[in-house]
């Protein structure tokens, strides 16, 4: 299963991926602050889309589905998200190589994916548990689903 997001495939391709992360997430700050001092080398280029909402415009995601997933757009110009984005992800990664390979196992990210569902569901429930207020931030962007 190829889990692009369908409708949301950018137009051009990019020098390096593009992560899109929820910034405002306290958890997904640590998580990604981690990530970022590994990459030393500056392969990724990360968007904090809580701070830059306007960043998803242009590759017509809207910015509640992508906030509730982790969102990367490969240098093919694929947009991928979730389980599949974080293999993305880790392939660019020192430390994290190895386990981006047993991943592509058959089936292996299939099954992520949908324990990965689960769990950003319950994150975006209690992060935005009657707290969030979207002021409109959708306006203008893509629909992304």
């Amino acid at each position: 299963m190829n889990h692009t997001m369908t409708g949301s495939v950018a137009t051009s391709q990019t020098s390096r991926p593009k992560v899109f992360y929820d910034g405002g997430c306290p958890l997904c700050r640590r998580e990604i602050a981690h990530y970022q001092r590994l990459d030393t080398e500056e392969h990724i280029h990360w968007v904090d889309i809580h701070a830059q909402p306007d960043a998803l415009r242009e590759h017509n995601l809207s910015w509640e589905p992508a906030m509730q997933r982790l969102h990367l757009l490969d240098t093919d110009g694929r947009m991928l998200t979730g389980a599949y984005a974080f293999a993305a992800l880790w392939r660019n990664l020192p430390y994290y190589r190895r386990l981006a390979t047993i991943l592509a196992l058959p089936g292996t990210l299939a099954l992520l994916d949908r324990l990965y569902n689960r769990f950003a569901t319950w994150r975006w429930n209690r992060r935005c548990d009657a707290a969030c207020d979207f002021g409109g931030r959708d306006e203008g962007a893509g629909n992304g689903s």
